[in-house]
């Protein structure tokens, strides 16, 4: 039997302990015998006091040090505080190398904090992808991925993302079969592909005086657009524009206007049956290839494979 230790601190968020500790306890009444042996830690072996619930523990890192495989709960997007109100955490952390480790969403920041990550892959959820970079640039981030494997380390992206994970790790330790089947007690796709395709394609801008160049795009985005025609309507030069521009979004006008076309297209797909070519046209793609190619690249899955969810899902 498999033990499981789930780490609980004050940043713990409630749903990501409870999916975790409900999907193994699932595999266990599925299977014809338990396979895994749930329980919980915190730092001082003390019951912790979440948002909404008192949790109790059953013992501190001595417990945990016993366990086949660890699991840190996702624990919010307040980083800077849960490395702080954790820090006894990381020299434990670290020594954890012939441990099976896993974290779940935001917590990957504490993995990666005690350098068990270090020349390995990992991922977080996406909001948190470019601080993850700065901050840990000798891990290999892969925020495009739903979860990772690399040697002993495993890291998930945002909430169900690590249900993904746990589904994951009981097919590792129990089987396909058994993993199959709690997919689909919880009803969840056992692959979900990338997490590419839940990031918005549009970033978000406060610049209010770019607010109207922006709505006009909406309005023209299939038209041939380029920067001195966009500069002469925002009544700029191309170079205050630019400058502008990435101040306020992280990206050329052109690389927006790109993500813009693929988000009216994703409308399309989803709300019509038109054919992908008369998608790609009515976007501003000139041909049905050219457009496949940059859809694939922003939403992690081709145009007709989004068509098919979207309509699996309706």
């Amino acid at each position: 039997m498999l033990r499981i230790a789930l780490y609980v601190c004050p940043q713990t968020i409630c749903s990501s302990l409870s999916m975790a500790q409900d999907a193994f306890a699932l595999a266990n009444r599925l299977a014809a015998a338990p396979c895994f042996r749930l329980q919980r830690f915190s730092l001082d072996a003390r019951s912790v006091q979440l948002e909404f619930a008192q949790i109790q523990v059953d013992g501190g890192l001595e417990l945990a040090e016993q366990a086949d495989l660890l699991i840190v709960p996702a624990t919010g997007s307040a980083v800077g505080l849960t490395l702080e109100s954790n820090a006894r955490l990381l020299p434990w952390l670290a020594r954890r190398d012939r441990q099976q480790v896993a974290s779940l969403c935001s917590s990957a920041f504490l993995l990666a904090a005690a350098g068990l990550l270090d020349g390995r892959q990992a991922t977080t959820h996406w909001a948190l992808a470019d601080a993850f970079a700065r901050h840990y640039p000798q891990v290999h981030l892969r925020s495009d991925l739903l979860l990772t494997e690399d040697g002993p380390l495993f890291c998930s992206g945002g909430a169900q993302a690590g249900l993904d994970l746990c589904l994951h790790l009981i097919a590792l330790h129990a089987g396909e079969w058994l993993a199959q089947q709690v997919a689909a007690a919880m009803v969840i796709e056992r692959q979900r592909g990338t997490q590419t395709r839940f990031a918005p394609l549009l970033p978000h801008s406060e610049d209010r005086t770019l607010a109207p160049l922006l709505q006009w795009l909406r309005e023209h985005h299939a038209e041939a657009l380029d920067l001195p025609r966009l500069a002469r309507q925002a009544h700029c030069s191309s170079r205050t524009l630019l400058r502008r521009f990435r101040l306020a979004t992280g990206m050329t006008p052109g690389e927006y206007l790109q993500r813009l076309r693929i988000s009216q297209a994703q409308q399309a797909l989803a709300e019509s049956t038109q054919s992908l070519e008369q998608v790609a046209c009515q976007v501003g793609f000139s041909d049905r290839a050219t457009f496949a190619k940059r859809f694939k690249q922003l939403c992690g899955e081709t145009p007709g494979a989004f068509r098919k969810r979207m309509r699996r899902s309706s």
